[in-house]
């Protein structure tokens, strides 16, 4: 395991330690840092070998960077065009007062949108990105906003009905997911109700105000009585993902952007087949990403103050989104080199090869690793809990018990230090918004509240 452990301690003490020299404090020195020295402890001393694992690690995480990218030039769109002022002055009218209660509500609408939308990215993109200037007036830094919108994205997409983790692993086990749903309302809200709590009582200062003259003088009601029109292009991108979420019987879903292109043939192959088999271009066959890029030219073509500064509102979100990118392009070598130089087999090996009364803890333990190297709690889940859940399932413990568990610890895993993606993507979208650098690996450590609990949650519940 020092191939694991090595190269992270680098890079969490070249982020953390910022008085060494030169490179002290540097997030992509760090990350390069940690992907070199695994291919090179993994034995890949080739430096063109070096190169095909960062284009594959870019690869993997291909649909992130296009979706920080797009997600940034709509953002921007919103701006222009007072979307963002009618839904952060709708927010202020109703709950400007209270900053505790600004910050629950952001939660909990977060929370809604997750588990609707069963993608803790889109929860983000979508309605996480419009409470970002609302908490800024709170005088929260950029990490700490980050931090908050990661926890109740995250925490909804693991919320039934939609929660492509608990699908996952019924899956997995081959049962009826019916069972894990059931225990998964229980587990994540409260969990939710716990974040909330925690998040108000010390992330937020209670003596903290809005400036009086920020707080609009009509209510809620009236302010989108008015500007209702500056929301269609929100409401088209949410009606896009919300109605590829909602499963039909037989497997069938409305997934229209899939409907209209699966129209559009290159050769004998459709054309999200076609330019998802293309490296690194296949970010583009992400329906998330085509849905945002839809609601950004529906901006640019039918509101005048967006397409009268078309060019300026597409460079300002490139600018707005090159540190991120510069990021998550240093993220792919990372993790291009774990899979290279033999850190995610190791991690495997490592679960394998425990005893009956260590495979529990283990087997925790290896899930949760995985999904901090890799970023996401799907590769935990089907490299590891693929054998670790009928294992537990073999020692006689209840299935529902088991896909619970194997859900909720790799999603603790996925959102905790180096490699979240979808803090990458916040972190990025917020400096842009802000103008401010943004630290990925703090915002990470501020939303790691979520992760402990879910993984409590999920031990508790292999033990009950």
């Amino acid at each position: 395991m020092y191939i694991v452990i090595i190269p992270m301690v680098v890079m969490i003490g070249i982020v953390l330690i910022k008085k060494i020299p030169v490179i002290g404090g540097n997030i992509q020195v760090a990350l390069i840092s940690a992907g070199l020295l695994s291919l090179i402890l993994g034995g890949i001393y080739n430096p063109i070998n070096w190169l095909q694992a960062w284009i594959s690690g870019v690869d993997r995480i291909a649909w992130v960077i296009f979706l920080s990218v797009f997600g940034s030039i709509y953002a921007e769109t919103q701006t222009k065009m007072g979307a963002l002022e009618t839904v952060l002055g709708s927010l202020r009218a109703r709950f400007g007062h209270s900053p505790r209660g600004l910050i629950v509500t952001v939660l909990i609408a977060l929370g809604i949108a997750g588990s609707l939308l069963g993608d803790s990215i889109a929860a983000a993109t979508v309605v996480g990105v419009l409470t970002v200037k609302s908490m800024a007036d709170l005088g929260l830094s950029g990490e700490l906003i980050s931090g908050i919108i990661v926890i109740g994205a995250s925490m909804g997409s693991i919320m039934p009905p939609i929660s492509q983790a608990i699908f996952l692993s019924a899956s997995l086990l081959n049962v009826n997911p019916d069972g894990l749903v059931q225990i998964s309302y229980i587990t994540v809200g409260l969990g939710i109700v716990f974040c909330c709590w925690f998040v108000a009582t010390f992330y937020v200062k209670k003596d903290v105000r809005l400036p009086e003259e920020l707080i609009p003088k009509e209510t809620a009601g009236q302010i989108l009585a008015q500007r209702w029109k500056t929301l269609i292009p929100l409401m088209v991108l949410s009606t896009l993902v919300i109605l590829r979420s909602i499963p039909f019987p037989n497997g069938f879903r409305i997934d229209l952007i899939k409907m209209v292109l699966d129209m559009i043939h290159i050769g004998d192959k459709t054309f999200l087949s076609w330019i998802g088999g293309i490296t690194i271009l296949k970010g583009f066959s992400n329906i998330i990403v085509l849905a945002i890029i839809i609601a950004a030219i529906i901006a640019f073509i039918f509101y005048k103050e967006v397409r009268k500064d078309a060019g300026a509102v597409f460079i300002q979100g490139l600018k707005n989104v090159r540190t991120s990118a510069s990021v998550q392009l240093c993220t792919g070598l990372m993790l291009g080199g774990f899979y290279a130089g033999g850190q995610i087999e190791a991690v495997k090996n490592f679960a394998m090869g425990l005893n009956a009364t260590m495979l529990k803890w283990g087997g925790a333990g290896a899930l949760t690793i995985l999904g901090m190297l890799t970023g996401t709690q799907s590769t935990a889940q089907t490299t590891i809990f693929s054998f670790l859940g009928p294992t537990l399932v073999e020692m006689g413990i209840n299935a529902n018990q088991v896909g619970v568990f194997g859900s909720h610890v790799a999603a603790a895993g996925q959102g905790l230090p180096p490699a979240d993606l979808l803090t990458f993507v916040v972190a990025g979208l917020i400096g842009g918004m802000l103008n401010r650098k943004v630290d990925p690996l703090k915002s990470m450590i501020y939303s790691s509240v979520f992760c402990l609990w879910l993984f409590i949650a999920g031990m508790i519940v292999l033990y009950i």
